[in-house]
């Protein structure tokens, strides 16, 4: 397993991760997120032995990486797709990088067979497009059978088919007992993906934790009523106790505190007909940002301000705009 003990790194005045600790063990994939200029990136690469920790440690089944005799055994990890020659093809990557672990070239042709890419594996690289780069970079983290896996945005470019595929593979992989640690920022994917989720902000750790529990913390849970007299209803579920009741498109209710039983219980007995009672669990997405929302560092704003007339931007011959 992947195991991180008071991990800090910092960079000059900057404390990039402090003091982080955490466990991704095996047989469950684990998300690990956490928005950007959060840390993850740079514990990735402590992890994996390419920064050095201003304090603590980061080691796999118990050692370090750098002291891995044959690294791609036992770690597969993908960071950037694009590292990788674009003159080479994809055989001849993944051909280079066997040689180096002692690996054969049976291996290399079942990952490109499993990665889809076996039609291309003559291709040099630096034709593929995004989404077979992502392809090839998870053939090489997959090229020595390792038991643990450590990808970061490993869906970025795929395709539809291409996402299925990833979560399948990853969820098989972690079924097998192999240690799953998924960097991602979709978070659509990360729900159906992960069974286990670690999050970071501004380099602290602010959950581990099971998915399941993490959402039934952090995502709130209200009902949606659609009925015939909205107002007189939401007057009657705020005097019967409900915590909230919201507005929504077309006449309806967001109703926070009260069961759809009692909700339509009180409707029936003040005569007010019922359309719909539908229960709605908020989104990991919403989750994280609850989790998350005062631990980010980029934050746009929602409407952007305009400090100059439009015609500013109109420029006539021999002119220039600033």
């Amino acid at each position: 397993m992947i195991e991180v003990r008071d991990l800090s790194k910092r960079y000059g005045g900057t404390l990039a991760v402090d003091g982080l600790t955490f466990t991704v063990r095996p047989g469950r994939v684990t998300g690990f997120l956490g928005p950007n200029g959060s840390g993850k990136s740079t514990t990735l690469r402590m992890i994996l032995g390419l920064d050095a920790p201003t304090a603590g440690r980061a080691t796999v089944n118990g050692r370090p990486y750098a002291s891995l005799r044959h690294p791609l055994r036992e770690v597969g990890a993908l960071l950037d797709a694009g590292a990788v020659h674009p003159a080479r093809s994809a055989r001849h990557h993944l051909l280079g990088l066997a040689v180096t672990n002692g690996i054969g070239p049976r291996r290399v042709r079942e990952v490109l067979e499993l990665t889809g890419l076996a039609t291309a594996a003559r291709r040099r690289a630096g034709r593929f497009s995004l989404g077979m780069k992502q392809r090839l970079g998870i053939a090489a983290a997959l090229l020595g059978d390792p038991p643990v896996l450590l990808l970061d945005e490993p869906v970025n470019g795929l395709d539809p088919e291409g996402v299925q595929w990833i979560r399948t593979l990853l969820r098989d992989l972690a079924a097998e007992g192999r240690t799953v640690l998924l960097s991602s920022h979709l978070m659509s994917e990360t729900a159906l993906t992960a069974d286990h989720l670690v999050v970071i902000g501004r380099g602290r750790l602010v959950a581990d934790r099971s998915t399941a529990d993490f959402l039934a913390e952090h995502a709130r849970t209200d009902v949606l009523v659609r009925c015939a007299r909205p107002a007189e209803l939401a007057r009657l579920l705020r005097a019967a106790g409900a915590a909230s009741v919201g507005e929504e498109p077309a006449g309806a209710l967001a109703v926070v505190g009260l069961e759809p039983s009692a909700i339509g219980e009180l409707a029936a007995g003040h005569g007010i007909g019922v359309h719909e009672l539908t229960v709605r669990q908020a989104s990991l997405e919403q989750a994280f940002m609850d989790a998350v929302g005062g631990a980010v560092d980029y934050r746009a704003t929602s409407t952007p301000s305009v400090t100059t007339p439009a015609t500013s931007s109109v420029t006539t011959p021999g002119k220039r705009t600033a």
